[in-house]
Formats: structure tokens, sequence, C-alpha cells
């Protein structure tokens, strides 16, 4: 059985976590087909959105444990490594990347769903940074948690392994909505079609830029994004995209 499953349906691909039993815990194999398959998605210029979602009860409970047993420090790197790959090929990523999260969301779990570009959850979501808890620290979800909330608010979740639910995870700004949980499919896939009806370019060129300003200077940053912006209009989708609006029809954007 794969630990991960690849699916695509017209402009969307799904990248669907796949350990049920072991409440869709990292191991090896599960993080090296996660990688690849977000790397797949990335590549196929069909797809214009990417869903991850998971089956089961839980969307992930963080690393398999078992993958912590009697390696040296030079295999623990090694290992670390590949379990936190997500948090560079997400941003990288020229496509959108939504979580749609039920259940437990924790340690790396919980980093997962922080690392994509957008997240729905269910009213049963629950979100939490554990490692603390079993004497480790979730230092690699750290990141893109910091990216969304502030330093005193980072170290209070890392440090206490405390679980909060969906309701005060929106509160923060974690995840985008919250829905009951029957309506989780449904309305993921209203925010994947919406963004799938936009210009490719363009949804690249603002996650590109978005991600970009936060780790340059303010006028530097603004000055980087105005740029983006003068290449986006030059091209045919922007050309594009503005005489679809004044002639009143649809766009027909081909990623130009």
């Amino acid at each position: 059985m794969s630990e991960i499953i690849v699916e695509k349906k017209e402009k969307i691909g799904f990248i669907i976590l796949n350990r049920p039993e072991a409440q869709n815990t990292f191991n090896l194999p599960f993080a090296e087909q996660l990688n690849d398959g977000l790397k797949r998605m990335d590549a196929d210029d069909k797809i214009r959105v990417v869903i991850i979602k998971a089956n089961g009860r839980n969307f992930s409970a963080g690393i398999d444990l078992r993958e912590f047993g009697g390696k040296t420090h030079e295999e623990y790197r090694k290992t670390i490594k590949i379990m936190d790959e997500h948090n560079h090929t997400i941003p990288r990523m020229k496509k959108p990347v939504i979580a749609q999260v039920q259940g437990y969301a924790l340690a790396n779990g919980a980093g997962l769903v922080f690392a994509c570009d957008m997240a729905i959850a269910g009213e049963s979501a629950k979100f939490g940074t554990t490692a603390i808890n079993v004497g480790l620290i979730c230092l690699g979800p750290a990141v893109p948690l910091s990216r969304l909330v502030g330093r005193k608010k980072v170290l209070e979740m890392v440090l206490t392994g405390e679980i909060m639910d969906a309701r005060e995870a929106y509160r923060i700004g974690l995840v985008n909505k919250v829905v009951p949980d029957e309506e989780l499919e449904s309305e993921t896939l209203k925010l994947a079609n919406i963004l799938a009806s936009k210009s490719a370019l363009a949804l690249q060129t603002g996650k590109e830029g978005i991600y970009k300003m936060q780790d340059i200077p303010y006028h530097d940053a603004a000055d980087y994004m105005s740029e983006l912006f003068a290449n986006l209009a030059s091209t045919k989708d922007g050309q594009e995209g503005i005489k679809a609006f004044l002639e009143k029809r649809p766009p027909e954007f081909r990623g130009l």
C-alpha cells in the first residue's frame, strides 16, 4: 500500500496522506513520497492547485516515534532533513497548496499544515506542536509557524505542547476557515476551484512575491513587488485579463 496517494481531477491535484492505521504519522517512505508527489504536481502544467488531505480520522499525528530508535547523530540529521523537506518544497512550488484538515494535526503534521499556503479545517480539527511532551521539541514546525504568528505565541505553542481547537487556530491565523466536518471537502474544493479559475502565471507571481518579501527589508520588498507586477502586466495573460474585463467576457488564460 502506498504511503501517499497522488491523484488529479481536471485542474486540481490531490496528495492524500494514507497511513490511517498509524494516524498518518511520518516515516521515511511517507515523507519521501509526500515530497515526490508535491514536486510531480508542480511539474504538471495541467494542475493549477494542490490539495493535501488525509485518509482516516486524523490529518497527521507527526513523526512516527519508531523512527527515533537507535540512530547515530548523522543518521538523525539525514532522517530529520527528509521529514522536514516539505518546509522547503511547498513555498518553492509555483502552485497554491491547500491543507484540508480533520482530526489531529500534531507536531510534524501541524507543521505540514503551517507550511501550506492555505488551510481549511473541519470543526473536529485540533492542532499542537507536541514534541515537547516526549522530550523533543517542534523546531521544524516552528519555522512556518513563526511566519504566521508572533514570537510569544510560537514560544508558547512549542514550549508547552498544548493542543488548540479549530476555532482558536482560526482566531490566531493558522487556518483560513473552519467548517462543519461534513462540509470540509466541499469547502476545500470550492476554494481550490476559485484559485484554479485564475491565471496560473498570476498565481505563481503572487505566491513567489509574498514569500520573497518576508525575507527582505521593507523598501526593497516594495521595489521587488513593483517589478514583479510590471513583469506580469507585460505578459499575454496580463493583457488578456485586462482586455477580457473591458470587453465583459471570461478571460482565456494560457500561462504566458
